[in-house]
């Protein structure tokens, strides 16, 4: 077997520059331009895949104006029914909407085969090309999808085929970030590290979001070509400073010292890591370990129930992700109709509260030190967040605002937590000694579950909200609630650890000091 050392090549920048190699520059720093790097990588992903959610309003069909609906006053803003009005054809027909989530259920569809695929071939090849590799062709794919508004392209099996290239291409991505954090990072803190670090994914649907809604009016084309010109550019900084492993350029390798020092004091070898002997692989391992089989990862503990939680928490995440501009931009909010452009601006208020909601749950779950339980304490309270902002979000702007953000917070959450320092956990525990080569086949394992759910349900959510939005939002509500079932019995294994440890109680009061 080849070992994965052998097969990585040199970031060229840090081959060019050799003051970015130690001891010219720490383990510290190269951490924060690795976190930096793939935070960027990942978020111009999720910029590149925003386009669809906020250009449905403008491709589908025209919006039903009765008196059942809204009441036509001097309230409602004509010009915003009157914009984009005509849609594109075939998605402005009365099955427009199906058609719409078809095109979410071909991208999706194939992330979620093309996940599992990444995550074993990712283990076995060099991360850095791979990575760069998907972020160039989901970038040309991307574009692709633009230069059908001046081509004047009306093919369904046009877009459908673009969507479903780019959703293998983008099935790259998260398994290779993941993989290469967790070559950097131990599991001390893992959970804030990874909840920040994580918050690419809702910057990267906002940044996408307001790109999308801000260049809207130019033509539908240009939301797709200037994300996706962005992943290329992006991809050609990861090609230049990516550093897989703190072993590529040098660092010592003992796999688990830096985690036996945090535990004495983990704030100060998070911060202080200028120690050369401080890294995060044994050597040892490196050499002499396979990477793991994809049914032999299945089976490893926690594996299965996070992965089937993460099918239903996704479900939820990628419905709001696909169908929350559409949905503002269908619901009168205070009487008043929404433009396009502001129902897709007003929709980022989900992901902001997405970025906080990942953060909080990672911090949570590093301070109680329980990852099912803290998924599943968020899962239960997204449901009341959901009946309130389906109930109170249309009686002004701010409720409307205040109920979005909350209901980000607590979906994205455990979302979040899951595909991060979950994922990192499970592939990375002791049963497998360690072998970070087994990472990036759990995080696909897990991810690619997930993502099933997250091609499911944009689809469901086109089928459903033909008979109504509360129908939708029932639909969600009933996938949260099975997500939070899958734990069940995680949760009450940690809850049993904890208390026979007494560790919940010295935390609480190590906490309160």
């Amino acid at each position: 077997m080849v070992t994965m050392q052998s097969n990585r090549s040199v970031a060229p920048a840090i081959d060019l520059i050799p003051n970015l190699k130690p001891p010219h520059k720490s383990l510290g720093f190269h951490r924060i331009l690795v976190l930096i790097i793939t935070f960027l990588a990942y978020a111009s992903f999720h910029a590149s895949r925003k386009p669809p959610s906020i250009v449905k309003s403008v491709l589908g069909p025209t919006i039903p104006v009765n008196s059942s609906s809204i009441l036509l006053n001097s309230t409602l803003i004509e010009s915003d029914l009157a914009s984009n009005g005509t849609g594109w054809a075939p998605f402005n027909g009365p099955d427009g909407t199906q058609l719409l989530g078809k095109l979410d259920l071909a991208f999706l569809s194939a992330y979620s085969i093309g996940m599992y695929f990444a995550g074993h071939v990712g283990d076995r090849i060099d991360l850095r090309l791979f990575l760069v590799f998907g972020m160039m062709g989901s970038g040309v794919c991307t574009i692709l999808f633009g230069l059908g508004y001046w081509l004047n392209l009306h093919f369904l099996w046009f877009f459908v085929s673009v969507q479903i290239v780019c959703g293998l291409l983008q099935s790259i991505g998260w398994p290779c970030v993941v993989a290469v954090v967790g070559n950097w990072f131990g599991k001390a803190k893992r959970g804030l590290i990874m909840g920040i670090w994580n918050s690419h994914t809702s910057v990267g649907n906002i940044i996408g979001s307001i790109i999308a809604s801000g260049i809207l009016e130019l033509g539908w084309g240009w939301s797709f070509v200037v994300p996706g010109a962005l992943v290329i550019f992006v991809g050609i900084l990861v090609f230049l400073f990516l550093v897989v492993s703190p072993e590529d350029i040098g660092f010592g390798t003992s796999a688990n010292e830096i985690e036996l020092n945090a535990e004495v004091s983990p704030v100060e070898k998070l911060e202080n890591t200028e120690s050369e002997v401080a890294v995060l692989l044994e050597d040892e391992h490196l050499d002499s370990m396979a990477a793991i089989g994809f049914l032999e990862a299945w089976r490893l503990p926690g594996v299965a129930p996070f992965a089937f939680c993460l099918f239903f928490s996704k479900l939820v995440a990628y419905t709001f992700l696909y169908w929350l501009p559409f949905y503002i931009r269908h619901t009168a909010v205070a009487g008043v109709l929404l433009s396009d452009k502001t129902a897709g601006i007003l929709s980022t208020i989900f992901d902001i509260g997405g970025v906080c909601g990942g953060i909080l749950a990672g911090l949570i779950s590093d301070l109680i030190d329980a990852r099912a339980v803290t998924s599943v304490t968020f899962l239960l309270l997204s449901i009341p967040a959901l009946v309130l902002y389906r109930a109170f979000g249309s009686i002004s702007t701010v409720t409307n605002t205040c109920l979005m953000f909350l209901s980000g917070l607590l979906v994205n959450g455990p979302y979040s937590l899951i595909t991060t320092a979950v994922a990192a956990d499970l592939g990375t525990q002791s049963l497998i000694g360690g072998n970070s080569r087994a990472l990036a086949t759990v995080t696909a394992i897990i991810d690619g579950t997930g993502s099933v759910g997250a091609a499911l349900g944009p689809l469901m959510a086109g089928y459903v909200s033909r008979r109504g939005w509360n129908s939708v939002f029932f639909m969600l509500i009933l996938s949260i609630f099975f997500a939070a079932l899958f734990l069940v019995r995680l949760v009450k294994t940690e809850i049993k650890e904890k208390l026979n440890e007494g560790r919940w109680f010295s935390n609480t009061q190590t906490s309160t000091v």
